[in-house]
Parts: C-alpha cells; sequence; structure tokens
C-alpha cells in the first residue's frame, strides 16, 4: 500500500500533533502505510507532552504532493489552514471537530466530525468502537491533546465524551490527569522569551468571515498585564502581518488559562470593529476588549463573528 501522510493544521498545537500521531498509529493497526508529520514545529506545550510520552517531534513538511499521492487530514478541513498545495494530492480520510467550511473533494473520503472539545476524543471514539488496545504511550498524548484543547475540560467546548475519554485514557496512560493537566498547561504559557511576531503567529489560523479575510491568533497565559506589557507591539506586528498578508481583520486572544477569561486586542476597519461589537456586545476601547469567559476560538469567537458579519 502507498504511504499516506497524515497531519493537522497549520501552526499546529496538541491537538493537531498528538492527533495525527495517534491517528497513524490506528490507521497503521488496519494496514495502511502512514506517518505523521506536522505543518509547524511543536510549541512549548506540545514539546513537553511529547517529551512527557516518549515521543519525539514529527517532521515539518511544507509541500506533500512531492512525497505522496494522498493524505489523511486531523484537526482541520478548511483550505487556507491546511498545506499549500493540498489541491495536489487526494484527501482521503479526516477526523475533525471544527466547523465545515470550502471543502471539497473530486471522490469520495472517509471523513467524521464530531461537535466534541478534541479531534482526540472523536479517536477515542473510534478505538472504543473497534474495540482496540491503546498502547500507554498513544493514550498519554492523546490526553495530552484533550486537556489543551478543552483547557483541563473548563472550555465551553467540553462534552460529557470528552470526560469520559479523559478519565479513561489517564488510567491507560498511569497519571492524574488534574496533577499533569495542570503542568502541561502552564508549560505553555510562558511568552516572555518569544517575541511578539512569534506569538501572533504561535497559534493562529485564518478564516473567511462573511467577505472578509480574517486571522485569528490565541495565545495562553497564566498573567495577562504581563502580556499587555507589550499591547503596542502586538498591535503593531498585527498590522504588519495583515497588510502583508491581504488579512482585513486580525484578532490577538490573550487568555488566562487559570480564571478561564480572554482580553482581545483587535485592528481593522471601522466596519470590523463594529461588526465586533455587534457580535460580542463589547466596544473596543484603544483596539482592546475584555471578553470574560471566553476561551474557545472555535465555539465563543468564531461563530459569533461569522453571524454578525454575515448579517
Amino acid at each position: 500500500m502507498e504511504k499516506e501522510l497524515i497531519f493537522g493544521h497549520r501552526n499546529p498545537d496538541t491537538d493537531a500533533i498528538g492527533t495525527a500521531i495517534a491517528y497513524s498509529y490506528f490507521q497503521n493497526q488496519h494496514g495502511y502505510n502512514t506517518e505523521a508529520v506536522a505543518l509547524g514545529e511543536a510549541n512549548d506545550e506540545t514539546s513537553f507532552a511529547l517529551k512527557k510520552f516518549g515521543f519525539e517531534a514529527p517532521r515539518v513538511v511544507n509541500t506533500v504532493a512531492n512525497e505522496v499521492k494522498a493524505i489523511m487530514l486531523v484537526d482541520h478541513n478548511e483550505p487556507q489552514q491546511s498545506v499549500e498545495d493540498r489541491d495536489q494530492v487526494k484527501v482521503t480520510h479526516v477526523i475533525d471537530h471544527h466547523r465545515i467550511s470550502n471543502f471539497a473533494t473530486i471522490d469520495p473520503l472517509f471523513y467524521r466530525a464530531e461537535p466534541v472539545g478534541c479531534t482526540s476524543t472523536v479517536l477515542w471514539e473510534m478505538f472504543k468502537e473497534q474495540n482496540m488496545e491503546i498502547p500507554a504511550n498513544i493514550a498519554g498524548i492523546m490526553l495530552s491533546a484533550i486537556i489543551s484543547d478543552t483547557l483541563l475540560l473548563k472550555s465551553p467546548t467540553t462534552t460529557d465524551i470528552d470526560k469520559e475519554a479523559v478519565e479513561d485514557l489517564a488510567k491507560i496512560a498511569g497519571v492524574d490527569y488534574k496533577e499533569y493537566g495542570l503542568e502541561l498547561l502552564k508549560a505553555g504559557t510562558n511568552i516572555a522569551t518569544k517575541s511578539v511576531e512569534e506569538l501572533i503567529d504561535l497559534d493562529a489560523k485564518s478564516f473567511e468571515l462573511g467577505s472578509k479575510t480574517a486571522r485569528i491568533a490565541q495565545v495562553n497565559v497564566v498573567d495577562v498585564p504581563e502580556a499587555l506589557e507589550r499591547k503596542d507591539a502586538f498591535l503593531a506586528a498585527m498590522e504588519k502581518d495583515a497588510k502583508a498578508n491581504g488579512y482585513d481583520l486580525f484578532m490577538l486572544v490573550i487568555t488566562n488559562v487559570l480564571d478561564s477569561d480572554s482580553e482581545v486586542l483587535f485592528i481593522g476597519d471601522d466596519e470590523s470593529k463594529s461588526v465586533f461589537a455587534k457580535a460580542f456586545g463589547k466596544e473596543l476601547v484603544d483596539s482592546e476588549a475584555h471578553l470574560p469567559g471566553v476561551v474557545s476560538r472555535k465555539k465563543q469567537i468564531v461563530p459569533p463573528l461569522t453571524r454578525a458579519f454575515e448579517a
């Protein structure tokens, strides 16, 4: 069987990399020949999880058509979030937990998407449905993905299925998920050593919102005031990146993983700022707004913005 590559979205997080590794194991047990790769370097949080459970970071690829004829996607489906030459290969499988947008294929494919907190939760269900044993290290990296995406089960994206998966995977991996989860989340909150340019690209995704092209970045911290000391530098970097890449608006969501609130920095035209106010019921003051209880880009940021732009 010809080799296929499995990968998550650009600027990969723990779900994108962890689920790619776990899904590659799952598919190889079913006779496929796959390799988990990544569309970017592992961040600090993901690196912590990989080391904890004995994995090397997947190799980074920029193109895939030069290597394979077919690919499998995890944790994304939108073209602008994927590899640049995706249109030159066949997509055979997708495992996801996001909205489906601008996605089309010529041939039928296996597609499974569920409104749960993490792609690894969907994969956990697939393991269970087929009575497949999950190795301890695979369980550990899947657990890490769910903890990361649900902010230790505190995100509004969290479902009962996520909670069940976390408890089961923690037992298999041999860890206390609450204790390990705090260690994992804190590992990804050290932003002092990174430049503002790195931070606005670390976990950033592009979206089509109505007629606008939006870039929405998110960073997790334990000290929001410390992050906002670099507010002017953040805004300048966002403005520069927006002009260079044709984004109509750029949002940076600074999320406190301890109290589940976010501070948003925003650049865009007057129409976009007005739509932001309509979407969240918050006026931007000096390009900034406080969004209490908002932690999920997927569920609490993109949907209200989409509805507001399309109204």
